[in-house]
């Protein structure tokens, strides 16, 4: 192993659900879990994209979203992200 690998345990149905689904996108579960940690956000990152959007609609419109506004784009991005793909917005 080179000094910059390490391995994680997880548990055999995990090791087995995680080699499925690399070889479904035809890569490796080393590729696969080293995609998800480069591609996921930390919270931190979330905020600070926050933060920017604020300021570019904040440049944009005049003035920052209220947070009443906020929630509410929060609430519909949260429904979207739930809807069952195939639904009614694809008929």
């Amino acid at each position: 192993m080179a000094a910059d690998e390490t391995s994680i345990k997880v548990s055999v149905a995990a090791r087995d659900r995680l080699a499925q689904l690399a070889a479904e996108h035809g890569t490796t579960i080393r590729s696969l879990v080293e995609d998800l940690a480069q591609g996921t956000p930390t919270q931190a990152e979330y905020a600070k994209r926050a933060e920017l959007a604020r300021a570019e609609l904040a440049s944009a419109l005049g003035n920052a979203p209220s947070p009443e506004a906020e929630a509410k784009a929060r609430a519909l991005l949260e429904r979207l992200d739930g809807a069952p793909h195939g639904s009614e917005s694809d008929a």
